[in-house]
Order: structure tokens, then C-alpha cells, then sequence
């Protein structure tokens, strides 16, 4: 290692210094080499929620939180957005590669027919209350899945991994549109292999027994293709984001040796929060509490206002100081929604004038806080008439494929090795 490839730190009480080697990545910050620090100088780093911290090294997403960038295996969000579909991505996070046609037909075929769940498993479902939030019963069934493929705690093989992950990925809708239904105490309606992967979602969320769908005043009521384009695009902006608070929960969970599909039900739970996967379910409450147009002036004054703990949801991000990428996609698909659909409802109202005035505010430009994916995905879900008990659940349905590709990927990595962080010890 060159001399100007290192870091040298000096204790100031000593006067001795320690060099480290610095590692680069082919995109954004160097990382320095720490693990023998403590080794060296019988100290601990300290960095509480590790936001100076490189947990790993990873090929999967890249992001940019200066510039707005987010990539999945090198390829612009909005490419993938905006000129592929979900299972593209899917393929493209597993496979390092987007799918050719013939990858795409056998990748999906290889879903549609992996999506139905083993009798067994559909009788968990009557141990939950009918009241039981989806994510508590996702979460419960996904690790019960680990009693029905015990199989995998010991992958070996490409094969054994494809299997795996097909197989996680294409329940995932089941588990969920059944968890939803279940809290209705109402019938599940079975997959339909002659169905995409996301319009087969909405089908078992919305269709009554044999198939047929809500009776309007014009008849019966298909899912129309531009609803299923935008929950696709929602798979999408979701399927990775990095090392976040969930991910990290997978990966720190796959370094015991644990079951894959225990590893993602770990992640569905840490999901669950409402500083993660459950504000969007957040936003829509607080624009329901809002009440209308006319009181959002109060609202944002609030959120300004230093002695007043109210906080504004669906604005700022721990990592982008810039707009979010998914935010600028999902605002010009929730504007050509409200044309396609006719939307005017008073939420989407009351969300425009949280939003023009924002963006407007020097308290919020100063400090960059913009809309967040969280702010329009809400508004989306709500449009598409899902309700917000299952926000959360389709967050996992599109992160489930990210999730499993950085498990794949830690288990693959010959330096990974059990997570165990230290602490700074302040006790008696």
C-alpha cells in the first residue's frame, strides 16, 4: 500500500500515531480500514446509528445523497423507472445484469408458478385476531416459511440461491394480500398464474371469490394498467436502498448463520417503525389530522417553531441533502394519476399546499428538506385505494428482492463475520 493510500491518526496523549490503509470504492467516499483499531490502541470508534461507518463492502446500489443519485447495479432509478418493470429489477439485483427476453419470460413464469403457498402455511393465518395488523401476521408467516424449506441453511450452489430467492420473492404478494384479507375476514383468492407479478397483487387484494372484481356503476371494475404501472414503479423505488436500518437488521441477522427467510422476517419487523417503513403510513395520518387546506399554514408554522415538537412527516432524509430521485419520479407519476384516474381528493389537496408551500420556505430550503419518497408514496397508495394498514406491507413486497440479494451477497463474502459491535461503557 502506497503512502498516500493510508490514514494516520495520532493520540495527542501519547504522541503516537497509527496508520490505516484506505480502501477505494468505484463510486462515492473512501473508506478507512479499521479493523485492527482496536488492536492498536485498545480504544473503540464511537459513531451511534453508524453514520460514519461502512459496515461492508457491496456491488449492489450506490447512492449520492449530495447529487440525488441512487443506482441499482449501475443504472440509473430513473432508467429502471421509467423503461423496465419490477421483475427486470428483480432479475437485474440478482443476476448483476438486466434479463434478456428470454430471462424475463422464464424469470417470470418462474414466479407466477412459485407464488402459491403450502396448505399448511394458510392455516397459520386463523391463530391471528381478525384485527391483527398485515405486518405483524407477514412477519410471523415469512419466518414460518423457514419450517417449511429448512433446507436452506446450508446453500452450496448457484441453483440452491435462485431457488431460494425466486421463491421469497414470488410469496412475499401472496403472504401479504392474504395477511390483508385475513384482517378483513374475508376469503383468499389464490394466485393466478395468467396474471404479472403486480397485477396479481392487486388482484388478491381487491377480486372476490372466482375472480370477479368490484361491481361499479358500470359493471365489474378491472385494475386498470396504469394502477398497476404505478404500484409497479412503487416495487421498483423500493427494491434497495443501501445499508439501511432494515438491511443492516438482515445482514447483521444472516451473520449468525440463521435461516434466509428468518434473515427477512427480521427485516420485515425493523421495516415496521414508523422513522422507517411505516412513515408513509404516518404521512397519510398526518394529512388526514390536518384536517384541510385551510389549516396547513398552522401546521407548517408548527413544524418551524423550535419549541414545538411537531415534525412535518414525509420531508427530509437521513442520506439525500438533495430532492430524493424516487420523490421526482413518484411526483410526476402521482400528477399524471390524477389526470388518468381523475383524482381530486382533499388529502392530495391538502398534500399540494404542504408542498408548494415547503418549497418555498426559506426554514425548509436552508435545510433541505424536501419530499421524501415517503410524502408521495402515501398520496399514490391512497389514490389506488389501498389502504394504509398496508403501506408497510407493499414497502416489503418491493424490498423483499433487495433484502435477499444482500443476504446472497454477505454469504458469498469471504471477509463477512458475525456482527458485534462494541460500546462505550458509561454504567456503574
Amino acid at each position: 500500500m502506497r503512502q498516500d493510500n493510508t490514514f494516520t491518526l495520532t493520540d495527542n496523549r501519547t504522541g503516537k500515531k497509527y496508520e490505516y490503509a484506505i480502501k477505494e470504492g468505484s463510486r462515492g467516499p473512501a473508506a478507512v480500514d479499521m479493523r485492527t483499531f482496536f488492536k492498536d490502541t485498545g480504544m473503540f470508534s464511537y459513531d451511534p446509528g453508524y453514520t460514519s461507518t461502512a459496515s461492508c463492502s457491496s456491488s449492489i446500489t450506490f447512492i449520492d445523497g449530495e447529487k440525488g443519485e441512487l443506482r441499482y447495479r449501475g443504472i440509473p432509478i430513473e432508467t429502471l423507472a421509467t423503461e423496465h418493470n419490477y421483475l427486470d429489477t428483480c432479475y437485474l439485483l440478482l443476476n448483476e445484469t438486466l434479463p434478456t427476453d428470454n430471462e424475463r419470460l422464464q424469470f417470470d413464469l418462474e414466479l407466477r408458478h412459485r407464488a402459491f403457498l403450502h396448505e399448511g402455511l394458510r392455516n397459520l393465518f386463523n391463530a391471528f385476531p381478525d384485527n391483527a395488523h398485515p405486518m405483524a401476521t407477514l412477519s410471523a408467516a415469512v419466518t414460518a416459511l423457514a419450517s417449511f424449506y429448512d433446507e436452506h441453511l446450508d446453500i452450496c450452489d448457484e441453483a440452491e440461491y435462485t431457488e431460494m430467492a425466486s421463491r421469497i420473492i414470488a410469496k412475499i404478494p401472496t403472504i401479504a394480500a392474504f395477511a390483508y384479507r385475513h384482517s378483513l375476514g374475508i376469503p383468499f383468492i389464490q394466485p393466478d398464474i395468467d396474471l404479472s407479478f403486480t397485477k396479481n397483487f392487486l388482484t388478491m387484494m381487491r377480486a372476490y371469490p372466482g375472480g370477479k372484481m368490484h361491481l361499479g356503476p358500470l359493471g365489474h371494475e378491472d385494475i386498470k394498467e396504469v394502477e398497476v404501472r404505478a404500484l409497479d414503479t412503487i416495487f421498483t423505488l423500493h427494491a434497495d436502498h443501501e445499508q439501511n436500518a432494515s438491511t443492516t437488521v438482515v445482514r447483521g441477522v444472516a451473520s449468525t448463520g440463521a435461516h434466509p427467510y428468518v434473515a427477512i422476517a427480521s427485516g420485515i419487523s425493523a421495516l415496521w417503525g414508523r422513522a422507517h417503513g411505516g412513515a408513509n403510513e404516518s404521512v397519510i395520518a398526518q394529512l388526514e389530522s390536518i384536517g384541510s387546506v385551510e389549516n396547513v399554514e398552522k401546521f407548517i408554522a408548527r413544524a418551524k417553531d423550535p419549541n414545538d415538537d411537531f415534525r412535518l412527516m414525509g420531508f427530509g432524509h437521513r442520506v439525500y441533502k438533495n430532492f430524493d430521485p424516487r420523490a421526482k419520479i413518484l411526483k410526476k407519476l402521482q400528477d399524471e394519476l390524477k389526470v388518468t384516474l381523475g383524482l381530486n381528493s382533499e388529502l392530495m389537496e391538502i398534500a399540494a399546499k404542504i408542498e408548494e408551500t415547503a418549497l418555498n420556505d426559506d426554514y425548509f430550503i436552508s435545510r433541505k428538506l424536501y419530499p421524501n419518497v415517503d410524502f408521495y408514496t402515501g398520496i399514490i397508495l391512497t389514490a389506488l385505494k389501498i389502504p394504509k394498514n398496508m403501506f408497510t406491507p407493499i414497502f416489503v413486497i418491493g424490498r423483499t428482492v433487495g433484502w435477499i440479494t444482500q443476504w446472497i451477497e454477505f454469504k458469498k463474502d469471504p471477509e463477512s463475520k458475525i456482527a458485534r459491535p462494541r460500546q462505550l461503557y458509561t454504567g456503574k
